[in-house]
């Protein structure tokens, strides 16, 4: 979990040209938040090892559940 996440990802998208898609939103708040990445990262991380042997639960990767996240703000913000 990001803490404050729609005001990072306003920072992100002002440090960006006018026209911007998910992808560049994703790589640049990458750039600018590092830490919070690897906060993600390592909450997936945990949860996959924490599953019991033999049920799945469906989490998408970090990349993924990120980029949804900005394609829900970018929705939005229009």
């Amino acid at each position: 979990m990001i803490l404050d996440i729609d005001k990072k990802f306003k920072q992100t998208a002002a440090s960006l040209e006018e026209k911007y898609a998910v992808q560049d939103v994703f790589n640049k708040f990458i750039e600018l938040f590092p830490a919070d990445w690897k906060k993600h990262k390592i909450a997936y991380s945990k949860f996959n090892r924490s599953k019991q042997f033999g049920r799945t639960i469906p989490l998408p990767k970090p990349e993924v559940s990120l980029k949804k996240m900005i394609q829900a703000w970018m929705k939005k913000q229009q």
